[in-house]
């Protein structure tokens, strides 16, 4: 396949994942029809199965796409040459921001979740396992340098995800609470923050030139 054909491939390929993932949220896997998403992505169905295959195979892309994402949020600020102050504070306004801008794709990744994860239970057992290795060899390291207490990394990382996914998958919750029809960005950096300096004080991250980030 030449440079031109790939490339075109791959712009439509994210076209139709970023397209069909509100479908994907709003009605879920099953309820989801080809005709649904083959029209959000403003493409005959045929497309859809050219680059799919299956309605299967374009939901378990979705899912993987935003494992990625997130994932590539943590192997850019969770690494060995950062502090864990900046790593962290990082890797937490990363996903904050997904939350805010996608939050589709964490409601979708929570209903696949919360149906047993039929589709991508391979992939969170061995891919994403794998990557959490990664991540929690480096936390070590960092507690082993000094740099903060010594917490278990997995679980670590599972509150960070609650604690960030929270304001995209309980989102209704949050804004009866508040009294709001809909968070606005002084809230949402004030709730970023507050997110920040819990996994950061909760660790016992030692400051960073003198100053948490």
């Amino acid at each position: 396949m030449d440079t031109a054909v790939a490339s075109i491939r791959q712009t439509s390929v994210e076209h139709i994942l970023a397209a069909t993932e509100p479908v994907f949220a709003k009605h879920g896997f099953e309820g989801a029809t080809m005709a649904q998403l083959a029209a959000a992505a403003g493409l005959p169905k045929a497309n859809l199965h050219y680059y799919f295959g299956t309605k299967e195979g374009l939901y378990r892309a979705v899912l993987e796409g935003i494992l990625a994402l997130w994932l590539d949020d943590a192997a850019e600020w969770i690494v060995p040459e950062r502090h864990p102050a900046e790593g962290f504070a990082g890797y937490v306004r990363a996903k904050m921001t997904h939350s805010r801008e996608r939050p589709d794709a964490s409601r979708i990744f929570a209903d696949e979740l919360l149906r047993g994860a039929p589709h991508i239970m391979m992939y969170l057992g061995i891919e994403l396992r794998n990557r959490v290795t990664e991540l929690a060899a480096v936390i070590e390291g960092w507690t082993a340098r000094g740099l903060m207490d010594a917490v278990h990394p997995v679980h670590l990382l599972f509150n960070i995800w609650a604690m960030t996914q929270t304001y995209a998958d309980f989102d209704v919750q949050i804004r009866a609470v508040l009294g709001k029809v809909s968070i606005d960005d002084a809230e949402f950096a004030v709730a970023t923050e507050t997110v920040v300096a819990l996994v950061l004080k909760g660790c016992g991250v030692r400051p960073s030139e003198g100053r948490l980030p």
